[in-house]
């Protein structure tokens, strides 16, 4: 096969890889806490013999996008928006995650779960606990949780190293190593962040990669057509 279809179909996985992740972006635009993904091509060089080469291009891991999306006022007794920096982290089959999607409940345990029924973890790493029958929540900037005037306890928002987030589950991060207590926040009650996905840049960018791939499939055709052609004169 020619060098060109190579790099060609190179490129045309990389796109399409790219589009799957446009559209995922696009899906989630009304998911609380959501954070945009964009796909990163690097070169890759493959070896074609003693000192001929084919450089391709590769389409990297995704990049998760965290800049902050917009507050959302709900009303919500247990919705609960980060403003600044850190995560809420919950507690999962798989272990513990992190989340900026905090719309919450009471489950009938008395826990406060997410809406997949997982933990919220307080300050210490334990579940946060709303006793049942309490007239009064109200839940501080700095995530310190009260019934009827009593505190129960904090609400833990966290840090880790975001080279090493690894998204889950849609608004689920895994992450390696020990979390650490954020500083730079305000816990929010009655309040959710938004998805941090700009439509118009994402459907500006669908457009851009279909041109592209349409324009690789093209080009792929028409080598095809030269190939046959080629091997239609040869075999004469």
């Amino acid at each position: 096969m020619d060098n060109a279809v190579y790099a060609t179909l190179g490129r045309q996985s990389g796109l399409l890889r790219e589009m799957q992740t446009i559209a995922n972006n696009i899906a989630n635009m009304s998911t609380a806490g959501f954070k945009s993904e964009t796909l990163l091509f690097e070169e890759h060089v493959a070896a074609l013999g003693k000192s001929d080469s084919l450089s391709m291009a590769h389409a990297a891991p995704r990049d998760t996008n965290l800049f902050q999306g917009g507050l959302t006022q709900t009303g919500g007794t247990f919705d609960i928006a980060i403003e600044g920096e850190g995560f809420f982290m919950i507690e999962t089959p798989e272990g513990p995650r992190l989340t900026r999607a905090g719309n919450f409940t009471a489950n009938a345990e008395g826990d406060l779960v997410t809406t997949q029924g997982f933990a919220v973890l307080d300050a210490g790493g334990a579940p946060v606990f709303v006793p049942s029958g309490a007239g009064s929540i109200h839940i501080g900037t700095d995530g310190t949780l009260s019934a009827d005037g009593q505190p129960l306890g904090q609400i833990g928002v966290f840090m880790a190293d975001e080279q090493t987030l690894r998204r889950e589950d849609g608004v689920h991060f895994a992450f390696e190593g020990e979390p650490l207590s954020a500083d730079n926040f305000r816990v929010l009650q009655g309040a959710l962040e938004e998805s941090n996905v700009d439509p118009v840049t994402q459907i500006a960018r669908m457009i851009e990669v279909q041109r592209a791939y349409e324009l690789g499939a093209s080009f792929s055709e028409r080598e095809d057509e030269r190939i046959k052609s080629l091997i239609s004169t040869l075999g004469r």
